[in-house]
């Protein structure tokens, strides 16, 4: 593996210095993200989710309260996002006999998009997902043969139209 190496930042490097993107000038509109993504399970760890069998407690459950959290909690992981007064959320579920797509719709009125929160609580349930039901995926080395978390997307953005005054600034 290569050796990070501490770089030295000169005067012409200051043009690529991350900085979090000045949105005072934008209106505050209406803004809404949908955001899906899947994890594949085995069959059994499905059965033993629709019986009621997992130890740690209900996924559906944990994984909302988790997406919820997540969404209040995304600049804190995703540095230059905004934090944005959130509105409402809601979590689901579509489930098939070997996986769970979860799909966290986010709302609020704010000078940007709620699309990486959306994503960001996705993830954070799917990981949850995991989290509870990994002692039921492991193969008899240890190793998640069957599990995968994939297809973490946007499915729409929404952004309310723009007033007279507010044009050109969005």
């Amino acid at each position: 593996m290569a050796r990070l190496v501490p770089r030295k930042i000169s005067s012409k490097d200051l043009h690529s210095i991350p900085k979090m993107i000045d949105i005072s000038g934008k209106p505050v509109i209406k803004r809404e993200a949908v955001a899906e993504g899947t994890i594949y399970l085995r069959k059994s760890t499905m059965e033993l989710i629709e019986s009621g069998k997992i130890e740690k407690g209900d996924p559906f459950q944990i994984a909302t309260f988790s997406a919820i959290q997540a969404i209040k909690n995304t600049p804190s992981s995703l540095v230059m996002c905004h934090p944005i007064p959130i509105e409402g959320s809601s979590v689901e579920f579509d489930k098939t006999s070997d996986s769970i797509t979860v799909r966290v719709k986010v709302v609020a009125s704010s000078k940007t998009g709620v699309e990486m929160d959306a994503l960001n609580a996705v993830s954070v349930a799917l990981l949850n997902i995991w989290d509870v039901v990994k002692k039921y995926e492991k193969n008899d080395q240890g190793q998640y043969q069957d599990t995968r978390i994939a297809d973490i997307h946007v499915v729409r953005k929404f952004k309310e139209a723009k007033s007279e005054e507010g044009k050109g600034k969005n």
